[in-house]
């Protein structure tokens, strides 16, 4: 099935519409958010602080080795600034991912190359990283994909040969670890997303976790035009304080209206996490039988932070292309998502770089068979009981079939 029938119109839906992602919001951030809206503070201020201090103490790491940002992609593209990596130097990244990773990279004046995924974990390879090593490299951009935690002791090991800095992209991973060890801790940076599907939300925003102390002050400081440390004090009951531009920064801070969120979305965030590993495993148990790739188990030593649940469908397999599943689940009041096309099926990337999907098979593959299921915590048992109900109906009205089996191409 052609990846470009993706452009045609889906179905009307026929029940209550769920929503692919809809976070769960509790009358705690609600209430919060009503507090921070009578104060008259909407901008940085005392809750973007406490949400800060609060992301340190789950992480394990100091106060002054986090800052808060408005996205993922301003924490991406702030961390490589002050990484202070020279412009043109090679980034290498994965080829699944969102183009947030990507265009990051260009907006930081550097350059991406692609290392293929494995098939089984859809994490970056460590194999293809270290054949894309050239003198030019100077760090690398892992992605833990769906919420499952990278390889990050051979991604460290490589690290540590060739002298490359390490940028987590933690979108996805915020409560994984990696045998015992948080992820966004082993890079020289890692970078959080907050944005409205995540697993902890404040509609829109992002954080950035530090090894050494000075890049976070220096992040900071980007961050917010340039202007000299805690600037956002200037209008505090403290009274007025003087700042200078120190440097040409970016308007990437984040508000006290996005933080009284997250302070109560990070406190759940255990608890969340569980609702979705029950979702999860009622998946797996579900749909065993289907004519599906389902995600692989988890690695031993690692927790999986159960973002998405991605699915592949083979038309060869089980008689329905993954567009056609797509569009029957949207007919069905089902929203669905695709995590993702691999970043070489872009129009602008082919054009600016010269790749070719097929540099990239295992990307590609993926990118060109997956569909992802609703896994929120907000999804009640009946909302769950009527997504396996219409995937089953869907990809198997008529057996027997060939069964991929899990976590295998």
């Amino acid at each position: 099935m052609n990846i470009d029938e993706t452009d045609k119109p889906f179905a009307e839906a026929s029940e209550p519409y769920l929503v692919f992602g809809a976070p769960l919001i509790g009358e705690e951030e609600i209430a919060e958010v009503e507090t921070c809206l009578r104060s008259g503070w909407l901008g940085t201020g005392p809750r973007v602080a406490q949400f800060e201090r609060d992301f340190a103490s789950y992480k394990g790491v100091g106060e002054q080795q986090v800052a808060a940002v408005n996205s993922c992609t301003a924490a991406l593209h702030v961390s490589m600034i002050a990484a202070g990596l020279d412009p043109g130097s090679e980034v290498i990244t994965t080829p699944l991912t969102f183009c947030a990773t990507i265009n990051a990279i260009i907006h930081a004046g550097l350059t991406p190359i692609l290392a293929d995924i494995d098939p089984v974990t859809m994490n970056i390879d460590p194999a293809a990283i270290e054949d894309a090593i050239t003198p030019r490299t100077r760090a690398i951009l892992p992605v833990h994909f769906a919420g499952r935690p990278c390889d990050m002791a051979a991604i460290m090991a490589i690290a540590r040969k060739y002298d490359l800095i390490v940028i987590e992209d933690c979108a996805h991973a915020i409560e994984a670890e990696y045998h015992g060890r948080k992820m966004g801790t082993f890079g020289d940076f890692g970078c959080f997303s907050f944005y409205a599907t995540k697993n902890v939300v404040t509609g829109e925003g992002g954080m950035i976790v530090g090894r050494d102390e000075t890049h976070i002050a220096r992040a900071r400081i980007l961050a917010l035009h340039g202007m000299s440390k805690d600037a956002w004090h200037r209008y505090s009951d403290t009274g007025y304080r003087h700042y200078q531009v120190v440097e040409a920064g970016f308007k990437y801070n984040m508000m006290d209206m996005q933080a009284a969120l997250g302070i109560h979305q990070l406190a759940r965030a255990e608890a969340n996490r569980t609702q979705r590993e029950r979702i999860w495993q009622h998946y797996m148990e579900t749909f065993v039988d289907l004519p599906v790739q389902l995600p692989a188990g988890f690695e031993p030593g690692t927790r999986h932070a159960l973002h998405l649940f991605t699915m592949l469908i083979d038309e060869s397999c089980g008689g329905i292309g993954r567009n056609a599943f797509i569009e029957a689940m949207h007919g069905s009041g089902i929203g669905t998502g695709v995590h993702y096309l691999s970043v070489p099926e872009h129009t602008y990337y082919r054009e600016r770089f010269g790749w070719k999907p097929e540099q990239w098979p295992e990307a590609m593959r993926v990118g060109r068979k997956t569909a992802s299921l609703p896994l929120s915590p907000a999804l009640s048992d009946g909302d769950v009981e009527r997504i396996v109900a219409h995937t089953k109906t869907i990809l198997r009205p008529t057996l027997p079939r060939t069964v991929a089996r899990s976590g295998r191409p």
